[in-house]
């Protein structure tokens, strides 16, 4: 070939978006749903708007709510978006040993905590009832595969290319590694909100609890088990990096967009500690846009199973100090650039869902 046109051909292969370039990057979302809005379900966005992701599915575990309510919010999100092509797969309605009779029990003893999510003392429904919703029930249905089977198959599919994204209690992704011991080694990394260091806050939930997070405290025997299985990488979004953000300059922002995710996040959005931070979305978009760690500690990472009063706290160590057991080092993020992760947001949410088919329309308010 003359030397003139592999300079065309060299040309024309600059010319090509970088995202064109790039294969879509495989991720499984294993999220706590609550809805309608919330962190939960933006985080659920993140995915299912960016042109780079491949959503293999979406797992569901009881967290902020019960289950069978988490799925039909999951269910109705897809429906709203066209994007029914994503399936939904039930996984754990309970975590592994803490019970809810157990826990309030305990509280009386240890004290309380500010949010047990589907125990909370206002719930009351029972762990398989779904009411009716605020944005309608779907009539899609999830899944017949459980959550923890449909993870182990999809990284034997697609070995050591699958990202697990878990944004609520870690009860599938356990279940997972105790069916297939081969399930985290094949798996391309961990990415997890999970955990707490020591937050900049006068907070009462982390003022005299630095180590509490709910996504770790609601199974704890469940976060012990995935933060000491054997994956290539685990990355952990922290309380410490969550409370640096704020989505009310985002929605304010969004609602002069007209994407079917800006206007489903403008009317539904809330988070049910009445707080407006970017749980979950903070981590999914750190996936995506690693940029947005300004600092991490690496460091390993455990829980603490002892049922006391700091049952469910996360506990680190150095290389010099950790104890004679098998534990994993972690990328824990501690600080986030929130311009930025304000910024990739909005890019993401005010645009047209990629790949939508016949998305419903929302219901009024």
């Amino acid at each position: 070939m003359r030397p003139a046109a592999i300079l065309l051909i060299n040309l024309m292969l600059l010319a090509i978006p970088a995202v064109a370039q790039s294969p879509r990057r495989f991720v499984i979302a294993d999220q706590d749903a609550s809805g309608p809005g919330g962190s939960d379900m933006a985080a659920l966005l993140v995915f299912l708007q960016s042109p780079r992701v491949n959503l293999l599915g979406i797992t569901v575990v009881t967290g902020d709510m019960q289950r069978d309510v988490e799925v039909a919010h999951t269910l109705r999100l897809l429906e709203l978006m066209g994007r029914t092509d994503v399936k939904v797969y039930p996984g754990a309605a309970f975590p592994l040993i803490r019970t809810r009779e157990w826990t309030r029990l305990n509280a009386r003893l240890s004290g309380t905590v500010s949010w047990m999510g589907a125990w909370d003392e206002s719930s009351t429904l029972r762990w398989d009832e779904v009411p009716t919703l605020e944005e309608r029930n779907p009539t899609t249905r999830p899944a017949d595969e459980d959550a923890a089977h449909f993870m182990v198959r999809m990284v034997h599919l697609h070995p050591h290319q699958v990202t697990i994204y878990g944004a609520g209690p870690l009860t599938n992704i356990a279940l997972a590694i105790r069916l297939d011991p081969n399930f985290a080694s094949l798996a391309q990394e961990l990415v997890i909100m999970a955990g707490s260091l020591s937050p900049r806050t006068e907070s009462p939930e982390w003022i005299n609890a630095p180590r509490h997070e709910f996504n770790v405290w609601f199974d704890p025997e469940a976060a012990h088990i995935a933060l000491t299985a054997p994956w290539p990488r685990i990355t952990v979004t922290t309380v410490d990096a969550s409370i640096q953000t704020n989505s009310n300059h985002l929605l304010k922002r969004l609602e002069a967009a007209g994407s079917n995710a800006a206007r489903y996040l403008v009317q539904y959005q809330r988070h049910f500690d009445g707080s407006e931070y970017a749980w979950d979305e903070l981590a999914a978009a750190t996936w995506l846009d690693p940029a947005l760690t300004l600092h991490e500690r690496n460091v390993y990472m455990d829980v603490n199973l002892d049922h006391g009063p700091n049952y469910g706290d996360i506990l680190t160590w150095a290389e010099t100090d950790k104890p004679a057991l098998t534990l994993q080092k972690v990328h824990a993020q501690i600080d986030a650039d929130a311009p930025r992760l304000e910024q990739d947001l909005f890019e993401l949410f005010s645009a047209p869902t990629p790949n939508a088919k016949s998305p419903q329309p929302l219901p009024p308010r």
